[in-house]
């Protein structure tokens, strides 16, 4: 199992170009599974989660054709319509093709999901506005069977926001029969981008960047060329990176109009930006200052880098109050923080962190995506040698982390 070796205490110099967006790639990719046509995407980023939702889209028979960011899908063969517990198990965003294999073949089995242990994810909303949409579910066995001759357009209003069912239902919208009207979507960039990619190959949808997207039913949809989004996550990760160590960086192939309230905080923080057309340069040159903030759903502060920025708190001149009201299980990290002299304490879905001058490497442990890169941040800013152990969690999210930052002055290296 791979570990990260990182020797703290590297001020950051240089130039970062950043991958496209893990949260748009996955919905878009099972978009492939809604057209007989080419679905040709760039920007598509080097992940292990991509890896896996392509080998599970090529097992339907969907047609896939690779070359380093570039990927080409082709539907015209799909033969299989079942996504089996042993890919679906290591991510959650599997599911996404539930809605694309009902809507277009009138039938889909699969698996119930896994991925991250940060909390329960539960699919029941995918389920309610799949079947007022008209199809017929029954789950047994660990697994989702779906069936509907053909989906009825529908007005579906959600419990509560969810990306990934609001991206799963306008999916199987784009091919329903009539209007279906979809209330409390979420907002998310990465939705957007993928309602985006949907207009292109033909589908009728108003509303794109609000909470109520309506979708006409169109008979079918075709091909389509689409560049997936930057991703403002890793963006966002690589300015806490700077913003904890010192330094001066440029990211190249990014945007600053999706994740406007991570950069407010970053400013907060004392980190100095300059915004460019597709860029961010950002200079660090003292020590932090504390923010506290509380996650919401888009546009509030994103859950995805609440690790991130508890990490620069750590070594703040102050105290600071984090308050996670997305998942129930996300302050993992904080134990881990807490053995390179970090000073966190929970009480709830809050977390306390008094500033401290200085961590200490030692080792520690991933416990998810985000906690894996909270956890080279903190190991960047402390004195010594820390192992990072069960990487795996970061080769979910983030492409080849480990070079990028090397690049720039780090100093990491990845251990077999």
């Amino acid at each position: 199992m791979d570990k990260l070796q990182v020797v703290g205490g590297k001020r950051l110099e240089g130039e970062i170009v950043i991958s496209g967006a893990k949260n748009a790639a996955l919905p878009i990719l099972c978009a492939g599974l809604l057209t007989s046509g080419d679905l040709e995407l760039s920007n598509v980023p080097r992940l292990h989660d991509v890896k896996t939702i392509l080998k599970l889209l090529a097992q339907t028979g969907l047609t896939v054709s690779q070359d380093d960011e570039r990927v080409t899908l082709n539907g015209s063969a799909i033969t299989m319509l079942e996504a089996p517990y042993e890919l679906v198990k290591t991510m959650r965003a599997s599911i996404l093709v539930l809605g694309p294999l009902l809507a277009r073949f009138g039938e889909a089995k699969v698996s119930l999901p896994g991925g991250c242990a940060i909390g329960s994810r539960p699919v029941d909303q995918h389920i309610k506005g799949l079947r007022a949409l008209g199809a017929e579910i029954t789950i047994e066995g660990g697994y989702i069977y779906a069936k509907c001759k053909k989906l009825k357009g529908a007005r579906i209003r959600t419990d509560m926001i969810t990306v990934t069912g609001t991206e799963n239902l306008l999916m199987a919208a784009t091919l329903a029969e009539g209007e279906t009207v979809l209330e409390n979507a979420a907002r998310e960039p990465e939705v957007t981008d993928l309602a985006n990619l949907l207009v292109a190959m033909g589908a009728k949808i108003e509303g794109i960047g609000t909470d109520r997207l309506v979708i006409q039913g169109v008979a079918e949809l075709h091909g389509a060329k689409h560049a997936v989004i930057s991703d403002r996550i890793e963006a966002a990760t690589f300015l806490c990176a700077v913003a904890a160590t010192g330094g001066d960086i440029l990211l190249k192939n990014t945007r600053t109009d999706y994740f406007d309230v991570a950069l407010d905080k970053l400013r907060e923080i004392g980190l100095v930006m300059t915004m460019g057309p597709a860029s961010i340069r950002a200079q660090m040159g003292g020590r932090p200052k504390p923010v506290s903030f509380r996650t919401t759903e888009y546009p509030g502060f994103p859950t995805d880098m609440q690790a991130q920025f508890m990490a620069v708190n750590t070594i703040a001149s102050g105290a600071s109050r984090i308050t996670e009201t997305i998942f129930e299980n996300r302050f993992m990290h904080v134990q881990e923080m807490n053995r390179l002299g970090a000073s966190i304490q929970t009480e709830g879905n809050t977390a306390h962190v008094k500033g401290v001058d200085r961590l200490v490497g030692a080792p520690v442990m991933a416990t998810d995506l985000r906690a894996s890169a909270s956890l080279v941040i903190a190991a960047m800013a402390a004195q010594g040698t820390t192992i990072i152990d069960r990487i795996y969690h970061l080769d979910r999210g983030y492409d080849r982390m480990e070079v990028k930052l090397s690049a720039v002055g780090a100093n990491i290296v990845r251990i077999k």
